[in-house]
C-alpha cells in the first residue's frame, strides 16, 4: 500500500507538469465520451440482461482489486476490465463507459484514493475503451471469422497501449525517471494479467448471447487469474529477498537502486543536492573462523542476527540488503552529505560493536565498511557496488572500519583494466628479441671485500608502445591481482634462466635472482617450471635464486613453506628481500630454508646520515651472520654507504654505486670494461 499511498499526494516541485497531464487526460476523455453519454439513456430499456448481469460483476469485481507488492507498479489489477471491454464490444462505447465509471468509483472508494485520482483512472479507462471502439468496428461480430478475431485482437492492443502508456506517463511526471525504462519494467507483469482478462471477453460476449445465466461462470477462470498474477507477483517478490535474513537480495537492491536513481538523476540535473544517495557495503571479519569452529548452522544465526542489528541502525527509507555469504549492503537515499554516510556507517558499526550471544557462547562482530556516493562514485548499480567494494577493502586494508571511495584504491580502474589487457597481449607476442615490450635488465651484485661480481638481479620492464616504460611497482600492482601474474612469472624465468645458460656458456658465472610474488608462491607449478628449464639447459640449481618478500610468507604460510621446500630440494637458493619491513622476521630466519637477506633500500639509502637507519642494517647484518645467512644491501648509491656497510661486515652491496639496471648485452660490455673495487684502498 505504500506505493497507493504516495500516488496520492505530489511533491510540490512535481505538482504543475502532473495536474497538467491529468487534467488534459480528463479534458480529452470528456471530449470523445461527452456525445456517447448523451444518447445513453435512450439506450438503457434496450439493453438486455446479459448487459445488466456484466455491469453488476464489473463492479463487484473490482470492490477487491489485486494491488501488486513493489515500488512503483504501473497500476494495480482490475478484473472489471473483462467485462468493460466485452460490453464495449456487444454494446457500444457508452455503456462501457459508464459501467467502468461505476467500477473505478467503488475501487476508488475502497482503495482511498482522493478525488482527482480517481476522476484520472475514469478519464484513462474512457481513453482506452474510446480507441478500443474504433478499432473494433473494423470486425463483423454477428459473424465472427479469422480477420475478425485479429481485429478484435489488435483493439484489445490498442486499449492496452492507451491505458498502459497513460499510467507510466503519470508516473514518470510524479516520480521522476526516463519514461521508456519505467515502461518496459512493468510491462510483462501487466502484459500477462491485462491482456488474459482483455482477450477473455470476446469468449465472454458469446456466451451471452446463449445465455445470460452463463455469464457468472467466467467468475471462475476470472479467479484464476487473480490467482495466477498474485501468484507470479509473489514469485517475483521473493525472488527479491535473501531466504536466510528476509533482507534483500542483490537483485532486490539493483531493483531499489534503479527506482531511486532516476529521481536523483533528475535533482543533479536541475542543480538541486539536497539529497544524495549512498550505498555502503560491509563485509564482516573472521566470519570464516565462525564457521568451522562453530558450524554452518551457527553461522547463519550470526547473519540473521548481524542483518536485524543493521535495520535497527538504519533510517525510515533505507534498504538493508544481503549481497551473499557475510556482505551486506545498506542503501540511504535521502543523505545531505557525505559525512551523513559516514555517520551512518558509524552507528552500524557501533550496533555491532556488542557481541551477539549464540548457545551461551558470546561472539564479536565487527566488519570493515565501504561507501559510494551518487553521482561522484558512479552513476549506476554495478559502479556503484564496485567502488563501495573498493572502498570496504581499503578499510580492511588500512585496519579501519570505514573508508569512502578514493579513485586512488581503485586497482581494477578502466585504465588498470586497459593496462592489463596491454600486458597479456605483450606477453602473448611473439615479436623479436628487439621487439619484445616485456624484457629483463640485470642489475650487478657485488661482493663488497673483493669488488667481484657475484651475481646479478632480474628486473622486470615493460616499454608500453603508447606509455613508454611503465613503472615496475605498477606492473606488478596491475598484474598480481589476476592470471596474467602466471603468465608474466613463466616469461621471466624462462628469460632469465635462458640468459643464464647463455652467459654460462660464453664463460661467465653468474647468478641471477629473480622475484616472485605472492601468487607464484601459493601455486607449486613454479618449482615444476623451473626444474624443468634448468634441466633443459642444463644449468646448475646454484646459478638461479628466488627472491621472496616477508609480506608473501604472511598470506599463506603453510602453502608458501610448501613450494619453498619443494626449491629449497631442487638446490635454488632463496632470499628473503626488504628483511625488516614485514612481520616476524626472527621466526621466519629461524624457519626458512634460506641462503640470504636482503636488507631493504629504505634502511640503507639513509644509514649515512641517520644513526637510527646505520644501527638497524649492523643489527640486521650481525643477526645474520650469527645464523650463517649472507647478506646483500640493496640502494647502495655513495661511497660513504659502501664503506659503512664494509666496516659492519655486509657481504654484498648493490645499487648505483656500482651501475644501473642494464639489459643484457649491455651487463656483457660493462662487465669487460669493470675493475674491481677494493674497499681496504682507493676507489677506482
Amino acid at each position: 500500500m505504500e506505493a497507493a499511498a504516495s500516488r496520492n499526494s505530489v511533491p510540490p516541485e512535481r505538482a504543475r507538469p502532473f495536474f497538467a497531464f491529468v487534467l488534459a487526460v480528463i479534458t480529452v476523455a470528456a471530449l470523445v465520451s461527452a456525445v456517447p453519454l448523451a444518447r445513453l439513456p435512450g439506450q438503457l430499456p434496450d439493453l438486455p440482461a446479459a448487459f445488466w448481469v456484466m455491469a453488476g460483476l464489473a463492479v463487484l469485481v473490482d470492490s477487491r482489486p489485486f494491488t501488486p507488492p513493489g515500488r512503483r507498479q504501473s497500476s494495480a489489477v482490475f478484473p472489471s476490465t473483462c467485462f468493460t471491454f466485452a460490453i464495449m464490444l456487444g454494446w457500444g462505447l457508452a455503456p462501457a463507459v459508464a459501467v467502468q465509471a461505476a467500477a473505478v468509483v467503488v475501487s476508488s472508494w475502497r482503495m482511498r484514493h482522493v478525488w482527482w485520482r480517481a476522476a484520472f483512472n475514469i478519464g484513462q479507462y474512457a481513453l482506452a475503451l474510446f480507441a478500443a471502439y474504433g478499432v473494433s468496428r473494423l470486425a463483423d461480430l454477428d459473424r465472427v471469422g479469422w480477420g475478425d478475431v485479429a481485429v478484435v485482437a489488435a483493439a484489445a492492443g490498442a486499449w492496452f497501449l492507451v491505458k498502459y502508456g497513460s499510467v507510466t506517463v503519470a508516473v514518470r511526471l510524479l516520480f521522476g525517471g526516463r519514461w521508456w525504462a519505467m515502461f518496459r519494467q512493468g510491462l510483462p507483469f501487466e502484459a500477462l494479467s491485462i491482456g488474459a482478462l482483455l482477450l477473455l471477453s470476446p469468449v465472454l460476449l458469446a456466451a451471452a448471447e446463449r445465455s445470460a445465466a452463463l455469464i457468472p461462470l467466467v467468475l471462475v477462470p476470472l479467479y484464476a487469474v487473480y490467482r495466477m498474477a498474485r501468484l507470479s507477483a509473489e514469485q517475483e517478490q521473493l525472488s527479491r529477498l535473501d531466504p536466510l535474513t528476509g533482507l534483500a537480495n542483490r537483485k532486490g537492491l539493483l531493483g531499489e537502486v534503479a527506482d531511486q536513481l532516476p529521481a536523483h538523476a533528475e535533482r543533479n540535473a536541475k542543480g538541486a543536492d539536497e539529497r544524495h544517495l549512498a550505498l555502503l557495503v560491509l563485509d564482516l571479519d573472521r566470519f570464516k573462523h565462525v564457521n568451522d569452529a562453530l558450524g554452518h548452522a551457527v553461522g547463519d544465526r550470526l547473519l540473521v542476527e548481524v542483518g536485524g542489528r543493521l535495520t535497527s541502525a538504519v533510517r525510515p527509507g533505507d534498504v538493508v540488503a544481503r549481497l551473499g555469504g557475510d556482505e551486506f549492503a545498506i542503501l540511504a537515499p535521502q543523505l545531505t552529505s557525505v559525512d551523513e554516510a559516514r555517520d551512518l556507517a558509524a552507528r552500524v558499526v557501533a550496533e555491532l560493536a556488542e557481541p551477539v550471544a549464540l548457545d551461551g557462547l558470546p561472539l564479536d562482530v565487527s566488519g570493515s565498511m565501504g561507501i559510494a556516493v551518487y553521482p561522484a562514485h558512479g552513476e549506476d548499480f554495478a559502479t556503484l557496488l564496485r567502488h563501495a567494494d573498493v572502498a570496504m577493502y581499503d578499510a580492511k586494508h588500512r585496519g579501519d572500519t570505514v573508508a569512502v571511495y578514493a579513485p586512488d584504491s581503485d586497482h581494477n580502474s578502466p585504465e588498470r583494466l586497459s593496462l592489463l589487457a596491454d600486458l597479456r597481449r605483450a606477453l602473448d607476442d611473439g615479436l623479436g628479441e628487439r621487439d619484445r615490450q616485456i624484457t629483463m635488465y640485470y642489475q650487478p651484485q657485488v661482493a663488497i671485500d673483493t669488488g667481484e661480481v657475484v651475481g646479478v638481479e632480474a628486473l622486470l620492464r615493460w616499454r608500453h608502445p603508447r606509455h613508454g616504460m611503465v613503472d615496475p611497482e605498477e606492473l606488478i600492482r596491475v598484474a598480481e591481482q589476476s592470471a596474467v601474474m602466471r603468465l608474466l612469472t613463466r616469461r621471466v624465468v624462462d628469460d632469465v634462466v635462458e640468459q643464464v645458460a647463455k652467459w654460462s656458456a660464453a664463460g661467465l658465472s653468474l647468478r641471477a635472482a629473480l622475484n616472485v610474488s605472492v601468487r607464484d608462491l601459493h601455486d607449486g607449478e613454479i618449482a615444476d617450471q623451473i626444474a624443468d628449464r634448468l634441466a633443459r639447459y642444463a644449468l646448475p640449481a646454484d646459478r638461479l635464486q628466488l627472491e621472496i618478500t616477508e609480506g608473501a610468507l604472511m598470506a599463506d604460510p603453510r602453502r608458501v613453506l610448501a613450494t619453498i621446500a619443494r626449491l629449497d630440494k631442487i638446490g635454488v637458493a632463496i632470499a628473503l628481500d626488504d628483511f625488516g619491513t614485514g612481520y616476524s622476521s626472527m621466526q621466519h630466519l629461524r624457519r626458512l630454508p634460506l641462503a640470504e637477506v636482503k636488507v631493504d633500500r629504505s634502511f640503507v639509502l639513509g644509514m649515512s646520515t641517520d644513526a637510527d637507519d646505520a644501527a638497524i642494517v649492523r643489527s640486521v647484518i650481525e643477526l645474520a651472520g650469527a645464523l650463517g645467512l649472507r647478506v646483500v644491501a640493496e640502494g647502495v648509491e655513495d661511497e660513504r654507504t659502501w664503506r659503512l656497510l664494509h666496516a659492519a661486515g655486509c657481504h654484498v652491496a648493490q645499487g648505483w654505486f656500482y651501475a644501473r639496471p642494464m639489459p643484457a648485452d649491455e651487463l656483457v660490455t660493462w662487465l669487460a670494461r669493470y675493475r674491481a673495487i677494493n674497499p681496504n684502498g682507493p676507489t677506482a
